[in-house]
């Protein structure tokens, strides 16, 4: 009798770790699901670039130097996309800002804003961006399970003894881009 019980209960433990070594491999597969939603999104952000510089060069020459950054920044992310979440991040947001300037600066352009190929491609990079967004969220999420799977007891036993891993985020670096608007009236 006391054979049965123990085989019983050691029976439930290994059920029991197959359980959680399962876990670990379902919020691996999500995290790395997630990482591929952002990559796909910042190849297409990367891809409209040339269009969109195309579109503006004819009516910003006096802004060149802003265009070639905006082409740096660009073949620096292409070049980085096998990098790690923090250093995809990094220049990503370095890109992300010389966007913003490009756009802002369009805005004292008026026959570039009514430029109709210029609005689609401006449209479609808004898209993006929050296709981006969604898609780091998401892969934020994905990391944060993970990352609780492999810290918390009893799964840390699991993932030290089949080499899991903590992933990184994909964080803003600018610290700018997370500061609070300010509003005045």
């Amino acid at each position: 009798m006391g054979t049965w019980i123990f085989l019983a209960v050691l029976v439930g433990i290994v059920l029991y770790a197959i359980s959680l070594y399962n876990t670990l491999v379902k919020n691996r597969q999500m995290a790395g699901e997630g990482w591929s939603g952002i990559d796909v999104q910042l190849k297409r952000r990367a891809d409209l670039i040339p269009n969109l510089l195309e579109s503006v060069k004819g009516y910003m020459s006096h802004e060149k130097g802003l265009l070639e950054e905006v082409t740096r920044l660009r073949s620096q992310a292409v070049s980085a996309s096998s990098g790690s979440p923090a250093q995809r991040a990094g220049i990503e947001s370095a890109l992300s800002g010389a966007l913003g300037k490009l756009m802002a600066v369009a805005e004292s352009y008026p026959d570039l804003k009514a430029s109709e190929n210029f609005r689609e491609f401006q449209q479609a990079l808004e898209e993006t961006e929050n296709e981006i967004s969604m898609s780091r969220r998401y892969y934020n999420g994905a990391v944060r399970n993970l990352n609780v799977s492999v810290e918390s007891f009893p799964s840390t036993l699991i993932a030290r003894q089949f080499g899991f891993v903590k992933a990184e985020y994909f964080e803003i670096e600018d610290n700018a881009d997370r500061a609070v608007p300010t509003v005045k009236f």
